[in-house]
């Protein structure tokens, strides 16, 4: 049997014990060993969607995956498993954008169940063994990492740039790091949680601001001398954080917009960004990048483990929620 986590409606989640997938061709068998809870899953835990995505049945979350293969040519490999899984044959995947492919697939998305469950049934192509010095948990946290160096190609980021990153949330974190290591000179780092801005200095934030704080502009403002950042990564998924980065970025910088909204409407000061002359880059998911994502991993430059504050078996996901939505600490991960 397989044990369950569904989301049924905002709030909701229920265990079941249901029968074991059964792995169609191409796809193998797996048994789920950690899953990180992303902020969208948040979403679809206290809202009950995502903008206008809605639950319209009742579906197994999670999409920072790993686990153990069971059979086949990789039978007892552990593996990070990519959530995605693209058509490869539609005009943008064959012009190399396949987060953006007109059929994809996404675990907890749609008629895809994910990780949540004990035995997940994947493509063979989209899992990644994972070298002997990652754990369960850190092939699970490639996935977020991911979307952080996702993030970073589509800031293009200069050597030797300023770098602005508003929301200290798990990505958030991670984006310091991977902005280190393509090259950013300094990197500053805001959000109004005490303790992410104490980690935000610890994964080597050179300056970590409260943006509630009253003295924050005259702050940003000595941070850059008044020129403002190259490059604005906003992700938080609020109005404020957009505005945020909008007013820290240079004229003729770039904003990046990776934070998920409550609701399908987000604003942003475009008299600030006209005048500016901003690039504004938005965040799907991520491209083919795991394999750069554990090598930052395996090399050091990026520290995941650290980023998973809290643990729980599979019978403890609703605490496991709770605690996630409550943002007391990092990374919630559940061990189906």
């Amino acid at each position: 049997m397989n044990r369950t986590a569904r989301f049924h409606a905002a709030g909701d989640v229920r265990l079941a014990d249901e029968p074991a997938p059964e792995p169609a061709a191409g796809e193998s068998l797996v048994e789920v060993t950690a899953v990180g809870l992303c902020g969208s899953d948040l979403h679809w835990y206290a809202e009950g969607g995502i903008g206008d995505a809605r639950i319209d049945r009742p579906i197994v979350g999670g999409h920072e995956m790993a686990g153990i293969v069971r059979g086949g040519a990789l039978d007892g490999v552990r593996v990070a498993i990519d959530p995605a899984i693209p058509c490869h044959a539609c005009d943008l995947c064959r012009a190399g954008h396949p987060n953006l492919c007109r059929d994809i697939v996404f675990a907890g998305h749609g008629l895809r169940d994910g990780g949540l469950q004990r035995y997940l049934a994947w493509p063979t192509d989209r899992l990644f063994p994972l070298p002997e010095a990652l754990s369960d948990a850190d092939g699970a946290m490639l996935e977020p990492l991911g979307v952080a160096v996702h993030a970073v190609d589509l800031g293009h980021v200069p050597l030797g740039a300023d770098v602005a990153v508003l929301g200290a949330g798990p990505i958030g974190l991670l984006l310091i790091q991977v902005a280190r290591a393509a090259g950013a000179a300094r990197v500053l780092a805001a959000d109004p949680l005490a303790h992410r801005r104490a980690a935000a200095a610890g994964y080597g934030a050179d300056a970590v601001l409260d943006p509630a704080d009253p003295g924050y502009a005259a702050a940003l403002a000595r941070f850059t001398g008044g020129r403002g950042v190259d490059v604005a990564f906003e992700i938080a998924g609020t109005d404020a954080a957009i505005e945020a980065a909008c007013v820290a970025a240079r004229p003729g910088g770039r904003v990046v917009l990776g934070g998920i909204p409550s609701t399908g409407t987000s604003a942003f000061p475009a008299a600030t960004a006209r005048r500016k002359g901003l690039t504004f880059a938005m965040v799907r998911r991520m491209k083919d990048v795991y394999p750069r994502a554990c090598a930052l991993v395996t090399t050091g430059r990026a520290d995941v483990r650290s980023l998973v504050s809290h643990a729980y078996p599979l019978e403890d996901v609703r605490t496991a929620f709770e605690t996630a939505v409550a943002r007391t600490g990092l990374k919630v991960v559940v061990n189906p």
